[in-house]
């Protein structure tokens, strides 16, 4: 109940505020010529199970390296219904790769994302170790958002944490 459609067939889903403000923001690139595609958002732990484990024996990777690109089950940002994966409609084969940061897109977004309070979670560098994923951006236009992800920066971290 908490969750809303960002996608015509109502596949994708964000939490309310974030839902809001990503249509809001969808809209508005629209109007510059920007195609802001949603390509995942909300996913249960049962999903990302799948997307990590059987990705994972896919590519026979070691857990490490798999959790360089994608978060274990439990971890995600997207179980919080605050991410979202977004590509450009005018350049789909960018979608989920490094490419994605020379679009269109990603320059609006870079520009613009803040103004409906979203942020490029996984930077170059980022704190975490995490891949850099300019795809990848999160919600943090209200209390809960906020302490969500500004509490886990804080978090000490493990040496042996990807």
């Amino acid at each position: 109940s908490e969750l809303k459609a960002i996608t015509l067939d109502g596949r994708l889903k964000l939490r309310q505020a974030a839902a809001d403000q990503f249509l809001k923001m969808q809209a508005a690139a629209k109007a510059q010529g920007i195609s802001l595609v949603p390509i995942s958002a909300f996913r249960t732990v049962a999903q990302q199970n799948q997307l990590f484990f059987e990705v994972k024996k896919q590519r026979n990777q070691e857990t490490r390296k798999r959790a360089e690109v994608s978060a274990p089950p439990g971890y995600s940002e997207h179980h919080t219904g605050y991410a979202v994966d977004i590509g450009d409609g005018s350049a789909q084969g960018t979608h989920l790769s490094e490419g994605f940061a020379e679009t269109k897109a990603f320059q609006w977004l870079k520009n613009n994302a803040a103004k409906y309070s979203f942020e490029l979670s996984f930077p170059p560098n980022n704190p975490q170790g995490v891949t850099y994923e300019p795809w990848h951006w999160r919600y943090v236009g209200d209390r809960q958002s906020l302490e969500l992800f500004y509490k886990a920066r804080n978090l000490p971290q493990s040496p042996s944490a990807p």
